[in-house]
């Protein structure tokens, strides 16, 4: 029988995971409720903002530049921070969850980061975000390892933590509660805890071994979200006692209304401010999710046809690398998701061909780096960059003066190319219900048809289909996709689906179909799948007692 525990005002719901009392620790619970008492209240306020936003584009009214933040835009003398020791050179940056394996390997890579990822890619069970700071500090003293079942053993290969890829930690966006550690019977918010978890234990480490704690923010919608981590950073050091403006944010403009507050989010974050990232593909989600009922105008072609090259694509990336250039703040490239088969040679050509092409797009674009999901990837983007950089670090230099900001641009949605097609709905499918069931067992990065897919490529595959049903589009074939003609198809393709002893398909395609089949539309995939793990932990803990 586990009771809730009470610790310094913050109330332990979950079933205890082994070691969790070397990251509770009192000292930490003490500082994550400082940060609650500070600024959960403006946090709230902001997610209100964010539905009365959605609210007003979905009526009618498109994004433009903010007149009110012109003065910003407008201002050439502000810049942001200077770069922190290890961000010097971010040509290559490799991206995963925490666990103990991918860890390792992302560390041995060859990458210049490492994106150690508490969000997308990392289901947040209880287990895993006690587990993942475990790991993040077992990284900074060394004690890190792992051994397969099969008896093959991971070990770090640098002697030193400056010989590894930098480490810059992804914690959940601001719409994340983190339900099992409450505040007067009230959750913190999973971007606080993920955050504040490995500032407190780690900032003093990654300091005294030649790092600082460095961050990337996702889910931002706009400056007054970034305003609010700016504060939380300014307090967050001066209750640790270190300098202000040690630690160092990357943000991921990964949203369509954050696209047209690129400086001004550089602006508010810029003590801190290290950079933007082209976030891909939660920046294609986030165009359906707001454009969902406006009409044809915002519907997409197949997932698979959505490339960087769609003019709205084009003018974002540019736009993104002109904007960080200009601040002195480094432009960071999107995810290139494919993941290599060592088995199939024919299969892996052709990917590596389109993996180099995008990262020689990007390079010559004028980004800094890019991502991969898989240290096969890390040889080939390194190439690519090596040869328009140099023996230089990045190419902050190239302004790109000759990118004129756009706000019309941005929305050309109806420029991209592409038929939506029967194969593509039953791959939408497909995909949704297996990422969802490795989900629901606690994996947040699966691979499927040989490419990385997390939480945003998920929230692609269910919106498209819910936007295809409700704006009554038309296949390549001429054929209308109804809701009917949909659940066919879900139930054949689920029928398809390999079964194994423990596996989650059921619930996964429950929850897949609530998000993408009825009228009403969840905000986020994620976030019916983590009540449910919590639903389903309470009643596993109510059966124990």
């Amino acid at each position: 029988m586990n009771d809730p525990i009470t610790l310094n005002g913050i109330t332990l719901v979950a079933a205890p995971v082994r070691r969790q009392e070397e990251i509770l620790t009192p000292q930490a619970l003490d500082f994550l409720a400082q940060l609650h008492k500070a600024f959960d209240g403006r946090r709230a306020e902001l997610m209100q903002t964010r539905q009365l936003n959605r609210a007003r584009i979905a009526n009618g009214s498109d994004p433009k530049f903010r007149p009110e933040t012109a003065f910003i835009r407008d201002d050439a003398s502000w810049q942001v921070a200077p770069i922190a020791p290890g961000l010097e050179d971010r040509r290559v940056e490799i991206t995963g969850p925490t666990d103990r394996k991918m860890a390792i390997n992302a560390l041995n890579s060859g990458a210049k980061v490492w994106l150690a990822d508490l969000e997308d890619s990392s289901t947040p069970t209880w287990s895993n975000v006690i587990n993942g700071q475990l790991n993040l500090r077992a990284v900074l003293d060394r004690t890190i390892d792992f051994t397969s079942p099969e008896g093959k053993e991971y070990k770090l290969t640098g002697q030193k933590l400056t010989d590894l890829p930098t480490i810059v930690v992804r914690p959940r966006g601001w719409h994340l509660p983190e339900k099992n550690l409450l505040v007067a019977g009230k959750p913190i918010s999973g971007a606080l805890v993920d955050f504040g978890l490995h500032f407190f234990h780690n900032a003093q480490r990654l300091i005294s071994q030649g790092r600082g704690p460095y961050f990337y923010l996702p889910k931002i919608e706009n400056h007054l979200e970034a305003r609010l981590w700016n504060d939380v950073f300014v307090l967050a050091q001066d209750l640790v006692g270190i300098p202000q403006g040690t630690i160092r944010a990357t943000v991921l403009i990964e949203t369509i209304t954050a696209a047209f507050e690129m400086e001004e989010i550089l602006y508010e974050l810029r003590e801190h401010a290290s950079g933007l990232n082209a976030g891909r593909w939660d920046y294609i989600f986030s165009i359906i999710k707001n454009f969902r009922s406006r009409g044809p105008r915002f519907v997409l072609p197949d997932r698979s046809l959505v490339t960087m090259t769609a003019p709205f694509m084009r003018s974002y990336t540019e736009q993104l690398v002109r904007a960080c250039h200009r601040r002195g703040a480094m432009a960071i490239g999107g995810m290139a998701a494919f993941i290599p088969n060592r088995k199939d040679e024919a299969v892996n050509t052709v990917a590596l061909e389109k993996v180099r092409a995008d990262k020689t797009r990007e390079a010559n674009d004028g980004f800094d780096g890019s991502w991969v999901a898989h240290p096969d990837l890390v040889p080939v983007a390194r190439e690519v960059f090596d040869a328009v950089l140099g023996q230089n670090p990045n190419q902050r230099e190239r302004t790109r003066e000759d990118v004129t900001p756009d706000d019309k641009e941005l929305l050309n949605i109806a420029g991209t190319e592409g038929k939506i097609t029967e194969a593509g709905i039953r791959n939408n499918i497909e995909v949704g219900i297996r990422y969802m069931e490795a989900w629901l067992r606690g994996n947040g990065a699966v691979a499927i048809h040989n490419l990385m897919e997390d939480a945003a490529t998920a929230e692609i595959s269910r919106s498209q289909i819910w936007q295809w049903i409700q704006q009554a589009a038309i296949t390549d074939t001429g054929e209308l996709i109804s809701r009917s003609w949909v659940e066919d198809m879900t139930e054949e393709e689920f029928e398809k689906l390999s079964r194994f002893e423990g596996d989650r398909f059921e619930d996964a395609r429950e929850i897949f179909e609530a998000c993408a089949l009825r009228e009403d539309f969840p905000t986020f995939l994620t976030v019916q799948a983590y009540n449910r793990y919590l639903r389903e932990a309470k009643s596993l803990e109510a059966a124990t007692r």
